[in-house]
């Protein structure tokens, strides 16, 4: 099989022609090794690329297969992990110079429970410095770009991730998403990703679990792969309170999951609305659900309206409080949109962060409310094409209030929302559609992303570098 073939092959297949012995791990690891290698100074996609750590768990992986071990749901596949979830013993740098000689002693939850399926961790992905930007440059790595145009990029901030998914370097990504930075990368590079309900996927490495809006999650390729990921994932955490009552997700895909849904079609949150090119593109894609069966409603509601002031000051309070002496220590070392961020963070009251605190639950309950009616909430992903290297993108500005709209209201109720590829631009940009569904519902959301995947056929299309 050539390599290039070999590296697009989905990690659901590909366990299984690991497990028949159909293809061994390290053909798969040596053929992603290549392309990463060949794409790194083209894209930057990694933080720390472990190419000899990878070739070691591929061989060790290999003659786990010969022997005839029993194999767990991911053994075998290769998959990458954001540079700011913890891997024990390597170090988690969150792209700052500050953080250089950080060394977790000991796996984050979903590091170890992917490293227990049999997942080969081939490197490190890059991001904005502490995540804080939609974009995905910082001072210690430099800027990653889209593989569909390198002027652009490739969103964030889990922009490494997203790129290594479309170029074929890893079939499987964890990200995290605090404000978007699953969706947006998904939705810039024609991939999915999904921010699972709160607590679905536990995130111990947050600071406050009771106050938390941040999700760590699955990115693939392709909509199939999305609940072999996430069944790995998910699951209880003594750490994270909203963990407990969840049991591991479990695959139980419906025979037809479009036929009589009930879709809330939403353009308009406040004063952000859709580029012409994503509004027809994204406007396409729910005409598809509805040739298929599901009953579309076009929606307005005010319930989005001013949704950034809330955000703002819960993610920059967030960003003073945890990274105030840090700034001060190193300066101008420091991104000056992070240390824009903290400073605008420090500005705000108490009385300021728990009214803010109190509108998010205002916006909670208001959506939950919507799905009383309908099924799935449907909004483009990005409100414009992928944007330029030099865009800005910080969590403070008013470029992510636009640029990001749809993205970071669901981070503060919790709900699980995916990105699904819905097509290209005239200029050959991928765009991105997001389902939003009731708390658990992440079945329902993949169900439906999956139809919209089949039916525009975008997954076959490939970048060209």
């Amino acid at each position: 099989m050539a390599d290039d073939e070999l590296c697009f092959i989905p990690a659901t297949r590909l366990a299984g022609m690991i497990s028949l012995r159909e293809v061994s791990p390290v053909e798969v690891t040596t053929a992603v090794l290549a392309r990463a290698e060949r794409l790194q100074p083209v894209l930057n996609i990694f933080a720390m690329l472990l190419a000899d750590e990878a070739l070691d768990l591929a061989r060790a992986s290999e003659a786990a297969v010969m022997r005839g071990d029993a194999l767990g749901p991911l053994h075998g596949v290769p998959i990458t992990i954001k540079d700011n979830v913890a891997i024990g013993g390597l170090p988690m740098r969150n792209g700052s110079l500050a953080s250089v000689d950080l060394v977790p002693d000991h796996d984050a939850t979903v590091t170890a429970r992917v490293k227990a399926a049999g997942a080969i961790l081939i490197g490190t992905t890059t991001l904005p410095e502490f995540a804080h930007k939609v974009l995905t440059d910082s001072p210690l790595y430099g800027i990653t770009r889209n593989p569909y145009d390198l002027t652009r990029t490739p969103g964030g901030s889990s922009g490494g991730a997203s790129a290594a998914l479309a170029t074929g370097v890893a079939p499987l990504a964890i990200g995290s998403d605090g404000g978007g930075s699953i969706r947006c990368p998904a939705s810039c590079t024609g991939v999915a990703g999904l921010k699972a309900t709160l607590g679905r996927i536990p995130n111990e490495q947050v600071p406050d679990s009771f106050a938390n809006y941040a999700a760590v999650g699955p990115m693939t390729r392709v909509v199939e792969d999305l609940p072999l990921l996430l069944s790995v994932m998910s699951g209880p955490q003594i750490d994270d309170p909203y963990s407990y009552a969840l049991e591991k997700f479990v695959p139980k895909p419906a025979k037809d999951p479009v036929r009589g849904l009930r879709v809330a079609w939403i353009t308009q949150f406040g004063n952000v609305r859709p580029e012409p090119d994503v509004g027809a593109l994204t406007q396409d894609a729910v005409e598809l659900l509805a040739a298929a069966g599901a009953h579309v409603d076009a929606v307005s509601t005010p319930i989005f309206d001013n949704v950034f002031d809330t955000y703002v000051v819960i993610a920059t309070t967030a960003h003073a409080a945890r990274l105030e002496a840090m700034a001060a220590k190193w300066g101008n070392a420091i991104t000056p949109s992070l240390r824009q961020s903290i400073v605008r963070g420090l500005g705000y009251s108490a009385a300021e962060w728990q009214r803010a605190s109190d509108r998010r639950s205002v916006l909670f309950r208001a959506v939950q409310r919507l799905f009383e009616r309908y099924d799935v909430i449907v909004t483009p992903t990005m409100n414009a094409a992928p944007v330029g290297l030099d865009a800005g993108g910080s969590i403070e500005s008013e470029m992510y209030a636009q640029w990001a709209g749809y993205l970071y209201p669901f981070n503060l109720t919790g709900n699980p929302a995916l990105s699904v590829p819905c097509g290209f631009t005239a200029d050959g940009l991928p765009v991105g559609l997001q389902l939003v569904g009731a708390y658990h519902d992440e079945q329902r959301l993949i169900d439906v992303a999956a139809t919209i995947e089949r039916a525009g056929g975008w997954s076959a299309r490939r970048p060209a570098c």
